[in-house]
């Protein structure tokens, strides 16, 4: 592609940078924005008052939504506080596919002792009309072996879901980015690769372009490349938008050549010749 918005991630404001980007070009919104839980993310962004943010959130929606292809679609992250308004927002203007209920396998320990521990994110999944393009091959779950020997009865031989794997639920079940893991970056609420790469798979095709209105780590920027999708997306914070420029900068570098092992020596022989 030639357009000089393609693969880039802008500093600046969503709602201003979104006039780069020509209506109808864009495969897969795929968006995690402030929750509005009182995260520091170097600016006001997720400190507003309930309205302030749900009148904020519908204005980035109506213009971020015509940028999608007739057949594209939206996956956005949200807390389960606001989710019941965004998702009527969004219904009203697409089709809801999926509440997706991602288990972020927090320790059963501390939180609150007046309710329940909440150790989930929600995911809506939404399109904007029946052909959407959704490849669910690409991101099927294999069957263990033992799962295929206890179908081995002549009905089940040859069976396409059986060799392929099966279709992933609406709740899947993967840890949080921990101070340790490899993944990890300065960012407080960064979501695993597993995640955003399961859902560009599945709802962009090769090729295709995916939007992310607030990059913070990068994370989508990342999957789109890893799985040869391109990208686009904004960034508000300077400091983010270093570490994602860092982040591309090392997946475009080429591994370390691989070190030789040192042949050993033959043994001297201690028979006399």
């Amino acid at each position: 592609m030639t357009d000089t918005w393609i693969n880039q991630v802008f500093c600046e404001d969503a709602l201003a940078g979104l006039a780069r980007i020509p209506d109808g070009s864009i495969d897969l919104i795929l968006t995690d924005p402030p929750y509005n839980l009182g995260k520091d993310y170097g600016n006001a962004s997720d400190q507003q008052t309930v309205d302030e943010y749900l009148r904020w959130t519908e204005q980035w929606i109506d213009a971020a939504l015509p940028k999608l292809k007739p057949n594209g679609s939206l996956y956005i992250f949200l807390t389960w506080r606001f989710s019941p308004e965004i998702f009527v927002m969004l219904k009203k203007r697409m089709t809801m596919m999926n509440e997706i209920i991602w288990d972020r396998r927090v320790p059963s320990m501390g939180g609150s002792v007046r309710s329940f521990s909440s150790v989930h994110d929600t995911i809506g999944f939404f399109v904007r009309r029946k052909d959407y393009y959704f490849d669910l091959d690409s991101v099927r779950i294999p069957y263990d072996a033992e799962t295929k020997k206890a179908r081995s009865r002549s009905i089940f031989i040859g069976a396409k879901w059986l060799e392929v794997g099966y279709n992933p639920k609406d709740l899947w079940s993967v840890s949080r980015l921990h101070r340790e893991h490899p993944e990890r970056a300065d960012h407080p609420t960064q979501k695993p690769l597993e995640i955003i790469e399961r859902m560009v798979k599945a709802s962009c095709p090769p090729d295709g372009v995916v939007l992310d209105l607030f990059m913070g780590s990068g994370t989508t920027a990342m999957a789109a490349k890893r799985c040869g999708r391109n990208f686009v997306g904004f960034e508000l914070n300077p400091d983010y938008c270093a570490i994602i420029a860092e982040r591309l900068a090392m997946a475009d570098a080429p591994p370390p050549p691989e070190k030789k092992k040192p042949v050993p020596r033959a043994k001297r022989s201690l028979i006399n010749s």
